[in-house]
């Protein structure tokens, strides 16, 4: 059976690794280019995947990885019952903006769900890591530290949105009727994992995004004692066939 403590315990080194050669290159004069769907890449998303990349294959050798550039160049293998999923640079938006709000991503993907996740956001100096039956923590300038979903507040719920993409006519009437006492924005994965450590109690996401953009975030928020499901409140399994998920919902306790 799969130690997946021990597992995490080696994933980590290998995130902060790319998180350390990301953050050289934000501080660099770097440029930006579009891919074939429009959205930017850099760089940094290249580098970091290029390091990523052999020390997952060396970390659990013949486990698949589906990574974002990789995918974008066509380069998808054929996944089973467990694969990795990587985003080498989420929030790439908020990278070219330089606001800090960007992560790298890796989670396990075991039978359809992510059961392994490190989310990283190197700017920020947060980490948030989790293996579903093990727990999940963050390590910041104050240590290590367990970290769990919260119960909602009487003032109401924090919700979380993107800052770069949303649909605020299908956000408010998500909202509707929910008891709501702040309303935040934040960039990439980070705002599942803000859910994970009891920092906010939902996230709503009504719009388009990949596999590799939630995976490590959903890892670290059932970890955490939270749940992500599809808007409808059905399972969200990974391994799709195009990787693309629906809308979806990530929430604290009892939300």
């Amino acid at each position: 059976m799969l130690d997946r403590l021990a597992l995490l315990d080696r994933l980590i080194p290998i995130v902060r690794d790319a998180g350390e050669l990301i953050m050289t290159i934000y501080g660099s004069d770097f440029s930006v280019r579009g891919k074939t769907d429009q959205s930017p890449v850099t760089e940094a998303d290249e580098r970091a995947e290029a390091l990523i990349l052999p020390a997952l294959a060396a970390l659990l050798p013949g486990t698949p990885i589906v990574a974002e550039e990789a995918a974008a160049a066509g380069k998808i293998p054929s996944v089973g019952e467990r694969f990795w999923l990587v985003d080498p640079l989420d929030g790439t938006k908020e990278f070219i903006s330089r606001n800090g709000e960007f992560t790298v991503n890796i989670a396990l993907i075991e039978n359809g769900q992510p059961t392994v996740g490190v989310v990283l956001a190197p700017a920020l100096g947060r980490l948030f890591a989790g293996a579903v039956g093990h727990g999940a923590f963050i390590e910041d300038t104050d240590g290590r530290r367990p970290i769990t979903v919260r119960s909602v507040p009487p003032e109401g719920l924090t919700v979380v949105a993107s800052r770069s993409h949303g649909d605020a006519t299908a956000l408010d009437a998500f909202l509707a009727g929910r008891k709501v006492a702040e309303l935040r924005g934040a960039g990439s994965s980070l705002k599942i994992c803000l859910v994970a450590a009891g920092e906010a109690d939902l996230y709503p996401r009504l719009g388009r995004t990949m596999e590799w953009d939630i995976a490590a975030g959903h890892a670290v928020l059932s970890a955490a004692g939270g749940r992500l499901t599809r808007a409808d409140d059905a399972p969200l399994t990974y391994g799709k066939p195009d990787f693309a998920n629906p809308h979806f919902v990530a929430a604290g306790a009892a939300n």
